[in-house]
């Protein structure tokens, strides 16, 4: 799919214009940039396969283009206002205004209400580069105005809340991901609030975990819950490799997931941000509830399986690589933890 010329060049377009967005020094270069990887994702969501792609591009594209003219307004606002008070700086209603138009584009409660619903019309490949690329850019942009105050503690606690409570009537393996991203958002955004090198770990962290699993939904077309159950009489092995990255993702103990929560949890602590500590925690503790059902439905009760529906062997190379992703999430906070104190 991402093979012939035009998604190899939208997929250049759309990375260059997320560095152009985090390279540019005025907010206008940064507009531009937001506004060439908006034009180049709207090709790459176009399948013709799937019907729901068209309602899904045209969702993002409104939203998209809705969260741009508030920045240029904000931005072009607050040029103006400086240059009459002769001190170039955004003044904080500009401020907020600026963080709210980048929330909006990446999703961010109480700005989600397009997410789940553009999420569930792609395929696994472009929910992928939803999730994890067009969050780079204006996450970063948003550390140039987030501060320790109100207004981005109660996104962290909204997003924290909306991102656990939503995923728990979800059937569509899609949209359980976008809620969960959004859970994910609420622990990003706080770690951007202690510092830019803790954000960029723990969106390593979610990117990588986010990877295994969508490989594995990929390579199997599987996109609802049901659909994970008649794996276990085919492939046990590869639906064990799945829960352990579900679980991972959800930050369970002793899983490398746990790691970048951990270190968030200790970092805001030192801030003496237990009130906010206690709702994150409390409501990854829901959004590990809902992972441990599906775990426990799919592997603990046993499922009939009629003879004609018999699976095709896996490929050797597929099950490598889900075996060393596997091992990577399983294992990773246990090496992690030995190399640390060897050192």
């Amino acid at each position: 799919m991402y093979l012939n010329p035009s998604k190899m060049l939208f997929i250049s377009c759309l990375m260059l214009g997320t560095f152009i967005s985090i390279s540019a020094n005025s907010w206008l270069g940064v507009w531009m940039g937001l506004e060439i990887n908006l034009l180049s994702f709207i090709p790459l969501m176009t399948d013709q396969k799937n019907i729901l792609t068209t309602e899904a591009s045209l969702k993002y594209f409104l939203i998209q283009a809705f969260a741009s003219a508030i920045l240029l307004f904000s931005i072009i606002s607050s040029y103006i206002i400086s240059s009459l008070m002769f001190q170039f700086n955004i003044s904080f209603p500009f401020s907020i205004l600026i963080s709210s138009a980048l929330l909006l584009k990446m999703g961010a409660a109480p700005f989600h209400f397009w997410f789940p619903g553009t999420m569930e019309g792609l395929n696994w490949r472009n929910c992928f580069i939803l999730m994890t690329w067009q969050k780079i850019a204006p996450m970063i942009l948003l550390s140039y105005t987030i501060k320790i105050n109100l207004f981005f503690t109660l996104i962290i606690i909204t997003c924290s809340i909306i991102g656990s409570m939503g995923g728990l009537n979800q059937t569509s393996l899609r949209k359980l991901m976008a809620y969960s991203s959004i859970n994910h958002l609420g622990w990003m955004i706080a770690a951007l609030m202690m510092g830019e090198n803790l954000w960029i770990f723990y969106f390593s962290m979610y990117a990588f975990l986010s990877a295994s699993i969508i490989f594995l939904f990929n390579c199997f077309e599987i996109f609802h819950i049901n659909q994970n159950y008649p794996l276990m009489s085919s492939h046990p092995v590869i639906k064990f490799y799945l829960f352990i990255a579900f679980l991972s993702l959800g930050g369970l103990p002793p899983f490398l997931g746990f790691l970048p929560k951990w270190i968030v949890i200790q970092s805001l602590s030192e801030s003496n941000q237990l009130f906010l500590i206690t709702v994150m925690v409390t409501m990854t503790l829901i959004t590990l509830f809902y992972y441990l059902r599906i775990t426990f439905s799919a592997i603990l009760l046993t499922y009939s399986n009629t003879k004609w529906n018999s699976h095709s062997p896996i490929d050797l190379n597929v099950f490598m690589s889900l075996s060393i992703l596997a091992s990577i999430s399983a294992f990773g906070l246990i090496l992690t933890t030995l190399i640390y104190l060897t050192l």
